[in-house]
């Protein structure tokens, strides 16, 4: 079920929020709506990796109740329990990651192990296919979230198993994040706010944003980016390669934040407060900087939970660049079991390293809207390692694109580039804003609010009649 499907739309969304609007002055009960309905949207496709889910819970709580208890007895004076609070989150996150490694890595590990052991004439191993569930990576991780934060004592062990679990299943982004951590959201899941009409059409506001960002931009730079990719690259040319990355460049970051967009609407809708997940990344005038601008819930997750632990900047120079290239090479896996996510996260690895030792600087140094533009073109080729399908093909596509003498031969539909020049000139849009900065954007924004939400909701309409009628395009993200 898609958030903008008409099962969800005019029947499933519709129903869960009257239901809770109609139990208002009943905090308990409206949690309990929200996590059934959560339990039904994420069942009505993995209907069979949801008790996988539940059990985890079910381990989760007892782990961080032991860690709680340790804390606590630790804290009376008994160093023993220090020890067995470490031992109880090595054991919730072991078994955390294990679910993630067995659906998302063993057919990875068993096909590179097979490979080897043919190379060396030995016989091969042959693993059925695991089918990957939707959204395991942002399950994984959140969970880790909530026992990682009760043994640092950020939060105390939620009050009940249904807190726990509608934090786990809470639908909005329950499939592709934001990924939010356990202590940004406890308060709110104890409280389960009142909704009202700021919040309806705030939300619904900019949920519709994010149906426009997916359905009318990035599917159609789909279209785009399948049909160079599809093509063998042998017979493609220096324009047709870079027509593909630019299209998968805009398609990935509407589609992604076109997601969010929908997420953090539906969840305000419901008096919930999400935190952003995009901060116009494409205006970045560095590669840290577009890092701190994309996907920030998974940068903030990996600083918190990864970079620090490994000790951050405190243990010298070279250790922290170490760190640094080993997280966002963590992040590349986590995006993907296949060797192009490996070279991409590490790539991005290398530049973050290289930002710290002397390119913010460099760059610095340089007029914006320069600094911006080799930043994109850093960016773009990280996104060919990303899209490309195999290391062969990410080769043969980066040598398209540093060969201008090869001749194009793929026939792009003009409503693409028109679509494209649309997408480009929105992220231009948001460079120029920034030039403005004395300009009073809310008070504009309250001005042109009836004007703009018209329009907005006139797209809104043309982009479900689009999804309608186009092939099933999913998001990016449903695949991590």
């Amino acid at each position: 079920m898609l958030f903008y499907e008409p099962l969800f739309l005019f029947l499933f969304a519709p129903a869960v929020y009257l239901l809770y609007l109609f139990f208002d002055a009943e905090r308990g009960r409206r949690a309990l709506i929200l996590l059934l309905a959560s339990v039904v949207f994420y069942g009505w496709s993995e209907p069979t990796f949801i008790f996988v889910v539940f059990a985890s819970i079910a381990l989760d709580l007892f782990v961080a109740r032991r860690i709680g208890l340790s804390r606590y007895l630790e804290g009376r004076g008994d160093a023993a329990d220090g020890e067995a609070r470490r031992r109880w989150l090595a054991l919730g996150v072991v078994s955390n990651l294990a679910i993630l490694v067995y659906y998302k890595y063993t057919g990875f590990l068993a096909l590179n192990l097979d490979a080897l052991l043919r190379a060396l004439t030995m016989p091969g191993v042959n693993i059925p296919q695991i089918a990957l569930p939707i959204g395991v990576s942002f399950i994984v991780f959140e969970k880790i979230t909530y026992l990682v934060d009760v043994y640092r004592g950020v939060t105390a062990p939620a009050r009940g198993p249904l807190l726990y679990a509608l934090y786990v299943f809470f639908f909005p982004k329950l499939l592709a994040g934001p990924i939010i951590k356990y202590h940004d959201i406890a308060r709110q899941l104890e409280e389960c706010p009142h909704a009202d009409v700021d919040d309806f059409v705030t939300g619904f506001s900019r949920f519709m944003l994010g149906v426009v960002k997916k359905l009318l931009i990035a599917d159609t730079m789909a279209s785009g980016a399948d049909l160079i990719f599809a093509r063998d690259a042998a017979t493609l040319g220096f324009v047709d390669a870079w027509a593909g990355v630019i299209f998968f460049t805009l398609q990935i970051y509407f589609d992604f934040s076109g997601y969010s967009d929908m997420a953090i609407g539906l969840a305000r809708m419901f008096g919930f407060r999400l935190l952003e997940n995009f901060n116009m990344p494409y205006i970045a005038t560095s590669i840290t900087d577009f890092w701190r601008r994309w996907h920030m819930s998974l940068t903030s997750w990996i600083r918190e939970y990864l970079y620090f632990p490994l000790g951050g900047n405190r243990q010298g120079e070279a250790r922290t660049y170490l760190n640094l290239w080993v997280c966002f090479l963590a992040s590349g896996v986590w995006h993907g079991a296949a060797w192009t996510y490996v070279l991409w996260g590490a790539y991005n690895g290398v530049f973050l390293v290289l930002d710290r030792l002397f390119l913010v600087e460099r760059l610095r140094g340089l007029p914006d809207w320069l600094s911006n533009i080799i930043t994109m073109l850093v960016v773009m080729v990280g996104w060919t390692l990303f899209r490309a399908t195999s290391l062969e093909q990410a080769d043969a596509f980066l040598s398209l694109m540093s060969r201008p003498w090869t001749p194009s031969v793929v026939a792009i539909p003009p409503e693409y580039v028109v679509m494209a020049v649309i997408a480009t000139g929105v992220c231009v849009a948001q460079r120029i804003a920034l030039s403005f900065e004395g300009f009073d954007w809310a008070g504009a924004a309250r001005r042109f609010a009836f004007a703009s939400n018209s329009a907005l909701a006139l797209l809104f309409v043309a982009a479900l009649a689009k999804g309608l009628a186009d092939p099933f395009k999913p998001f990016i993200y449903f695949r991590f």
